[in-house]
């Protein structure tokens, strides 16, 4: 007889199996290759199958859901980056680190501590060859010409890095094979230079010159930091984008059947809107809008190469964002555009409402996805761990992917319950909210990011109905926009929600314990 380990691992098996028929049992190259596309400050709003008034037509990201699955109820992990990607790379919140803020030039160490399971290396140990390109932001730790860890964001520090030293936390020491991308934000950072694996092989040599550079509302967000000679600020999707390319060929040249996993990690739409030359002025929607433009040619080049190299039919690709979009490209935006990237939510990047965190998610998987479906599950980026795991068969231990929810039943359409019944959320500040369908608790007054008195968020502050409340509740189904705190109305409702998201802080998960 089996004893109890090997039964339970048996029946793990058996139900991937069962899931998806053939995958767990086949060989090791007929699972699915795994794209994901991660977008950076993409509002739910600036997706024209999202918003039927956006200003953008986003004719290749439409395609993807035309032929998949859209979610409609989808969320990025923060509100803003850099924990939503260590989010999406560990299927845990980020708030558990204690990490506040984001990174910038030579901040570190990585989040992610080196005994951490994350989504690439749990892929590679079921035989993927995994790949980044673009945007990590997740830290890293540079040194000094005396061998010391530098670790600390700025201008200075970024000054003071030995380029001949490698970078023991960098991607491919956290379950990449490889890597080539920029450590935080590529076009606004203090360090402008790429990293190929584990080293800087052009090192900057000057401040950026910033004189040449378009001037714009959606260009200021550009800090003067040292830029390498091979670093164009409006050429870097571009350069992201054939690194993937060239990725895909060479796997089916030297290892076709192998399945590989590729995060490709854009700037785009991130400030400034430095569109490429060839997408400039190809909208009626101004700078940020030409960046919108050049993202959905991004999308629709990847989608080309797949189909051009075989893979697009046994090739789970999947696109998000990391967030709801900026401040000034909404503010800008609906002012002289009539576009808003948020709609039609409340808030934007870094609040605690909607518009901060529900973000597109479509994916497109032939054969086993339904095309031209949409689903309103409750998701969040901490699901993509979970998820991955049960269609390649790979066993979770529980000190891994702590918020982490397996979401194939939604993918395939056979899930006939919410999956998630609560949602945790995060913003800059590490403050936090639970969903629980209809109803949204925010444990802080106030967006938990912005600051509604600035001159540019005035117009946009709502009068709050309930001022003496310590938190929020809100009726999601009957209030989508957020408007009236219902705080006092529904104390146990309140009081429900609150316990539970005490108990997910002090337990250090939300997902169920796994046997």
């Amino acid at each position: 007889m089996m004893n109890r380990r090997t039964f339970l691992k048996a029946s793990a098996l058996a139900a991937a199996s069962w899931a998806v028929p053939g995958l767990a049992r086949s060989a090791r190259h007929h699972l699915p290759n795994i794209v994901f596309i991660l977008a950076d400050d993409l509002g739910y709003g600036d997706i024209s199958c999202y918003n039927s008034q956006a200003k953008v037509a986003t004719t290749n990201i439409d395609a993807l859901a035309s032929q998949g699955i859209r979610f409609t109820d989808a969320h990025s992990a923060s509100t803003v980056c850099t924990p939503t990607r260590y989010s999406l790379l560990t299927g845990r919140m980020a708030f558990r680190t204690g990490m506040r803020g984001v990174f910038t030039g030579a901040g570190g160490p990585c989040m992610i501590e080196q005994s951490r399971l994350t989504l690439p290396q749990m892929l590679r140990d079921k035989g993927y060859a995994t790949a980044m390109f673009g945007k990590w932001h997740i830290g890293m730790t540079f040194f000094d010409k005396q061998g010391q860890p530098i670790n600390k964001n700025g201008l200075e520090p970024v000054k003071q890095i030995d380029y001949s030293r490698s970078i023991p936390d960098a991607p491919i020491h956290r379950g990449f094979d490889e890597f080539f991308g920029t450590v935080c934000c590529p076009t606004t950072d203090w360090l402008y230079a790429y990293i190929d694996g584990d080293r800087i092989p052009v090192p900057p040599t000057g401040i950026v010159d910033r004189s040449p550079l378009p001037k714009h509302p959606y260009s200021r967000d550009n800090r003067p930091g040292m830029i390498a000679p091979d670093f164009d600020l409006e050429e870097v999707d571009m350069v992201f984008l054939e690194k993937s390319r060239d990725f895909l060929k060479r796997h089916v040249k030297n290892n076709p059947d192998k399945p590989f996993f590729l995060l490709h990690s854009t700037q785009a739409v991130h400030l400034p809107s430095f569109a490429a030359d060839k997408f400039k002025g190809k909208t009626d929607a101004g700078p940020h809008g030409d960046f919108i433009f050049e993202l959905d040619h991004i999308v629709g080049e990847l989608m080309k190469t797949l189909e051009q190299l075989g893979l697009a039919d046994n090739t789970l690709v999947v696109f998000s964002s990391d967030n709801g979009p900026e401040t000034t490209s909404v503010v800008n935006m609906r002012k002289d555009y009539y576009h808003d990237g948020a709609r039609p939510w409340r808030g934007m990047k870094r609040d605690q409402w909607e518009g901060g965190h529900r973000v597109p998610l479509i994916a497109r998987w032939p054969g086993k996805i339904k095309p031209a479906t949409t689903t309103d599950q409750i998701t969040n980026l901490t699901d993509v761990m979970a998820t991955c795991a049960a269609i390649v068969g790979a066993e979770l231990p529980n000190n891994a992917a702590e918020d982490s929810f397996n979401m194939l039943g939604a993918l395939l359409g056979t899930a006939r319950k919410p999956i998630r019944r609560y949602t945790l959320h995060q913003t800059i500040s590490l403050a936090l909210a639970i969903r629980r369908g209809r109803w949204k608790y925010l444990d802080h007054k106030g967006s938990g990011g912005n600051n509604y008195r600035n001159q540019a968020l005035k117009p946009f502050a709502l009068q709050e109905k309930a001022p003496d409340a310590p938190a929020q509740l809100y009726d999601l189904q009957s209030d989508p926009g957020e408007t009236t705190n219902l705080y006092f109305k529904h104390p146990e409702i309140t009081k429900e929600l609150k316990s539970k998201l005490d108990e997910y802080i002090i337990t250090g998960r939300s997902a169920p314990i796994r046997n």
